[in-house]
């Protein structure tokens, strides 16, 4: 387990206790460490400004009575905006139909990198309809579909279009 994966599990019952879900933690910087928290409200309404200063206070003080970081820190706590990350199974099926971005560990059909619609999931992998076909796609009017592990993905965010936008009410 990494440092981000041992914050994660020591600030998420607080966070959850305020009424927030973490999205990712992140643990940056050789000099001045820097922890990047990135909350959302459970009840997926707007996460405001103060959302995020409360959320900080409370975690500051669990953090400092905790001590899980060697030395001087900067602690931020941020929306995850409208392109966010997207870091849970879950996530792929609450984004369905908006345009993604997957970067994965190992190659998939051949590829490490992926552009499409997200197309839910499937068991335990996410489901993207491409507009270039793949390696042991499926091709539908032009269009490729693959499964990608959830285990084998590095990194995903949805890509900021006009629709994505409209979609989240033109709020991050």
């Amino acid at each position: 387990m990494d440092r981000a994966d041992a914050l994660q599990r020591l600030i998420e019952p607080t966070l959850e206790a305020l009424g927030f879900e973490v999205v990712r933690v992140l643990v940056m910087g050789q000099q001045r460490t820097t922890v990047q928290v990135m909350i959302e409200r459970a009840d997926r309404t707007v996460l405001t400004v103060e959302h995020c200063a409360e959320a900080s206070r409370v975690l500051s003080a669990v953090l400092d009575v905790e001590d899980p970081i060697q030395g001087a820190y900067t602690l931020e706590v941020s929306s995850p905006g409208i392109d966010r990350p997207l870091t849970r199974l879950a996530d792929f099926e609450r984004f369905a139909g908006h345009l993604a971005r997957v970067e994965t560990v190992r190659p998939v059909d051949g590829r490490r990198r992926f552009k499409g619609r997200l197309a839910g999931v499937d068991g335990e992998a996410v489901r993207l309809e491409l507009s270039e076909p793949v390696a042991n796609g499926s091709a539908e009017d032009g269009a490729a579909a693959v499964a990608v592990p959830f285990a084998e993905i590095q990194r995903a965010k949805l890509v900021l279009t006009d629709e994505l936008i409209a979609a989240s009410g033109g709020v991050g």
